[in-house]
């Protein structure tokens, strides 16, 4: 299994160290201490409390969309010229960045501090973790 440092699941969950040490006080998460003596608390029940509360904002197109990947934000720029435009929506602790039209820009009211949703759909998604040391 593994296990998460304090700090690091404090991090993940965009909580402070002493929350998270509360939470293994009240019963909310499993504490225990890795081979160096360190509070941990393991990988899959931190991210079962992560999915538990994570509260997504509604998204205001209320659309039916095959694509699951949709982050609600705030537009907090946007760079344009006659013919492109780079938008950036700040999605929670997420910046998106997206490449369009500077027509669409127009046609969608986009402006910085105008509520957007940026929605994903791809066929190739990297993942990457940190290298792990082989058990010899």
């Amino acid at each position: 299994m593994t296990q998460i440092r304090i700090s690091d699941a404090a991090r993940f969950l965009s909580v402070s160290d002493d929350t998270v040490r509360r939470w293994i006080e009240n019963g909310t998460l499993s504490g225990a201490k890795d081979d160096s003596g360190l509070a941990v608390v393991e990988g899959l029940e931190l991210a079962a409390l992560a999915r538990k509360q994570s509260v997504l904002p509604e998204d205001p197109a209320q659309v039916s969309s095959s694509a699951r990947n949709r982050f609600v934000g705030l537009v907090t720029k946007i760079v344009a010229d006659k013919v492109m435009a780079q938008v950036e929506i700040q999605c929670g602790p997420h910046r998106i960045v997206s490449l369009m039209s500077s027509e669409a820009v127009r046609e969608l009211g986009l402006e910085p501090g105008s509520v957007a949703t940026a929605v994903v759909k791809a066929t190739t998604v990297i993942v990457e973790t940190a290298q792990r040391e082989s058990a010899e």
